[in-house]
């Protein structure tokens, strides 16, 4: 993994698809980002988390007053996330919001789904960042954090998340799990700006290769 910046008070980091943020309820003894952190840096705070399989910029508290500070910045959607999204066709819109409400951990895969009566709100607006043949590269802002929120709303759409079977993206060789990137955040605390971007990893710099090729 990649640190992108550390001081006193946070880490940020470029996290690998395929790495838990932090070990679930039942693999207490598994691998994960916060787990693999602490062997170097020293007790972590977990401010917020990214799906195993998606890959990108994630930030950890150093201290208790830096964990409190982050949690409210975060809850009060005063943070602006970016990520990055290759999906299967091509958009007529440029700019697109889309407001369906969501329900997670639905049945046996923990799908989550819209759900109009049941949902909560939920909002992620999308962005055209590149057109190719069948194929788009989205910026996608979310303005809730709904597990699983950016692929099922690209989904909702009618354009999945390239590599996404979860959510009825055909299956492809260009890549072997949904191409979701967190490619950059910003925020302000005490004053002072951070801005952060991520580097795409290289499964999905080479997808996007071999997509302009198409």
């Amino acid at each position: 993994m990649e640190i992108i910046y550390s001081d006193n008070n946070i880490l940020v980091v470029n996290k690998p698809s395929g790495l838990s943020t932090v070990p679930g309820s039942w693999e207490e003894d598994s691998t994960s980002l916060v787990k693999e952190l602490e062997a170097d840096f020293g007790r972590l705070w977990v401010v917020h988390r990214l799906d195993k399989v998606t890959s990108g910029l994630v930030v950890f508290a150093r201290n208790p007053e830096a964990h409190r500070m982050l949690s409210m910045l975060f809850e009060r959607h005063e943070t602006h996330k970016l990520y990055h999204a290759l999906v299967v066709g091509a958009p007529a819109w440029e700019q697109h919001t889309a407001r369906h409400p969501l329900r997670i951990n639905v049945g046996h895969s923990h799908r989550t789904v819209v759900d109009n009566s049941r949902g909560k709100p939920s909002e992620t607006a999308f962005d055209v960042l590149e057109r190719f043949n069948g194929y788009a590269l989205l910026g996608a802002a979310p303005a809730t954090g709904r597990t699983h929120q950016v692929r099922v709303h690209a989904y909702a759409l009618g354009f999945p998340i390239l590599g996404d079977t979860l959510y009825s993206a055909p299956e492809t060789n260009l890549i072997d799990h949904p191409a979701l990137h967190a490619y950059s955040l910003e925020f302000t605390s005490e004053g002072k700006p951070y801005q952060f971007t991520a580097p795409y990893p290289e499964d999905f710099a080479r997808a996007l290769e071999a997509i302009r090729k198409l």
